[in-house]
């Protein structure tokens, strides 16, 4: 045999037993793989709920919640605005849970608990009285569909500022709840206190419609629709967690964009 056809010989069978190797190693990598994932599986269903979801995946969304919080939300950045042509006139609903067919305006009162046995009461005049912010973003609920919007009302830190609640605003969360207290939320301060954040009172410069949460509901466009709280009855203040809906059920509660 030459010496050429000795080489390329040899070289072909290190080849094709280098190729097996691989082969080998791979299928066994996979096998681990797989093994792994059922076990890890299994090790998630068994573990204890924490409110509404599983204890290990509430902890990460909790992490991820400390992230964004903390090191990546900026109160100064602002969501993208549009000019008023480009809002849709058809606003889709995002949720009735908690919405009572109809409120009277005459009776409604927004109940602001400063503190125990200290609560402001509020008309919607009271609230309409405040200087106006028109909004225009792109809503985006998280059904998977966003559309841009034009909503109206008074800055919740312009509101919070003109009624005294400077206390409050040191502390950590906003709770709000519907007139009937069958839907409620929580939000983070900075989140509150971002200048883009209304009490809202008007959609299309018209009063908002009864399915969008008449007479006063919340925009918060650095959050999901689901914290755009409608038919705002009680505004509360709180240094731990409020109850909020979704996060009951297993939801992100920060809910961030």
């Amino acid at each position: 045999m030459k010496k050429r056809d000795y080489f390329s010989k040899r070289t072909k069978e290190i080849s094709n037993a280098s190729y097996r190797r691989k082969i080998i190693f791979s299928f066994l990598f996979f096998a681990v793989l797989v093994t792994a994932g059922i076990f890890a599986w299994k090790w998630l269903n068994h573990q204890p709920t924490e409110q509404g979801a599983l204890k290990p995946l509430r902890k990460t969304l909790e992490a991820n919640e400390k992230i964004l919080q903390k090191a990546v939300f900026d109160t100064s950045h602002l969501v993208k605005e549009y000019p008023e042509k480009d809002a849709v006139k058809n606003v889709r609903v995002n949720g009735l849970i908690g919405m009572e067919k109809t409120i009277d305006t005459a009776t409604w009162r927004l109940q602001v608990i400063r503190a125990v046995g200290d609560t402001l009461k509020l008309s919607l005049a009271d609230i309409e009285k405040l200087p106006k912010k028109h909004l225009i973003f792109d809503f985006k609920c998280i059904e998977g569909w966003s559309q841009v919007t034009h909503w109206a009302g008074v800055p919740l830190k312009t509101f919070m500022d003109y009624y005294h609640l400077n206390a409050q605003e040191k502390m950590q969360y906003v709770g709000l709840q519907t007139v009937d207290k069958k839907y409620y939320v929580g939000i983070d301060m900075p989140s509150a206190l971002q200048s883009q954040t209304i009490l809202c009172y008007e959609m299309n410069n018209k009063p908002l419609p009864m399915k969008q949460g008449y007479p006063l509901r919340l925009i918060i466009p650095v959050k999901y629709g689901i914290k755009h709280l409608k038919q705002i009855g009680t505004i509360y203040f709180s240094n731990q967690k409020p109850p909020d809906y979704w996060a009951e059920r297993g939801y992100d509660y920060y809910s961030g964009l």
